[in-house]
């Protein structure tokens, strides 16, 4: 066990946690929502210090990543635990497992200097803290990201978006790269599909964009529950006021875990979707999921000429030379 970062204790060793937007007050021998972070005595602890349950290679536009080092590898961690309670969420099987197996905690012990010299060793240019929300690990994940950056290895989040202002700051100048998650545009689908509230993530979308971190934003679309024409605008809407550049992943659901009673996404789904964002002038929007449908390439906002041309998560070809379209000089954001 580690001590963890951001907490105070109160006069009755009751600990309020500033981790995430969840501000847990955790009594003495209980967790926050979490379930990794235990309050012993007054004193908070990570139980999930090194304790990985996953380490990969992953292309990086699996993370999704776009406009981020296209083509290469990184290094992707996790352990067990998450701040969110998503009805629909992939990686339920060790994202709940502490809730699902009455507090249990698994995972093999790892040290930063490990995770690094396994990352270079994979020939990875990044390493991504990912599957499961990466701040519910920060103590670790701001460890590797010390050490990354000293051996060449950029750094990224995948990430709901929950930390609070103190932990996004403290984080921006050891991370290159986030994909954020806005999962709806709806407080009331964060109350009931994720346990959460909307505005938190709204605001470090803002926040990360103005520390100089590069942004990706994904949204999942089910169904019936954040697909609508007049929600999607909105979200445009907010995107664009902050960067028209923010590439935009528009995802395909799938039924899994506790929400099975929706329909795969059509493919129409996400074709309208990503009509409404270009619409919206939003230079950069995505169609995950659906490989070979065209939607998942670059092209160059001022000539339309297709510069990255991908497959699944595949990068077939890169056409940007010193961060610029080859075919008309243009400058193409993101981090090349």
């Amino acid at each position: 066990m580690t001590e963890a970062l951001f907490y105070k204790a109160e006069a009755d060793k009751t600990i309020v946690c500033a981790l995430c937007n969840h501000h847990c007050h955790i009594k003495p021998g209980k967790r926050g929502i979490c379930g990794v972070r235990e309050n012993q005595e007054g004193t908070l602890y990570s139980l999930v210090y090194g304790r990985l349950v996953s380490a990969n290679s992953d292309p990086i536009e699996k993370k999704p990543l776009f406009h981020f080092l296209p083509g290469s590898t990184s290094y992707s961690i996790a352990p067990v635990g998450c701040n969110f309670r998503c009805r629909h969420c992939q990686n339920y099987q060790i994202s709940q497992y502490p809730h699902l197996y009455n507090g249990e905690i698994i995972g093999t012990a790892t040290s930063p200097e490990q995770v690094v010299a396994a990352a270079v060793a994979a020939g990875c240019a990044s390493i991504s803290y990912t599957y499961v929300e990466p701040t519910i690990f920060y103590e670790f994940a701001y460890d590797c990201a010390l050490l990354a950056h000293k051996r060449g290895l950029k750094n990224v989040f995948v990430s709901n978006g929950y930390m609070t202002p103190e932990v996004t700051r403290h984080l921006a100048p050891v991370l290159d790269g986030i994909n954020i998650d806005i999962k709806a545009f709806s407080d009331d689908f964060y109350k009931k599909i994720c346990s959460a509230r909307l505005q938190p993530v709204l605001d470090n979308v803002r926040l990360m964009q103005a520390l100089g971190v590069w942004v990706e934003i994904t949204t999942l679309l089910i169904p019936g529950l954040n697909d609508s024409k007049a929600e999607l605008e909105q979200m445009a809407r907010f995107i664009k006021d902050i960067d028209a550049d923010i590439p935009w992943h528009l995802t395909a659901f799938y039924p899994t875990y506790k929400l099975t009673d929706r329909p795969p996404t059509p493919v129409e789904t996400l074709r309208r979707a990503r009509d409404i964002g270009l619409k919206e002038g939003l230079h950069f929007v995505y169609e995950g999921n659906i490989p070979g449908e065209g939607g998942e390439n670059t092209y160059c906002p001022h000539c339309g000429t297709e510069i990255i041309s991908r497959y699944g998560m595949s990068c077939k070809a890169v056409q940007i030379s010193a961060g610029r379209c080859a075919h008309c000089q243009e400058v193409i954001p993101g981090v090349w």
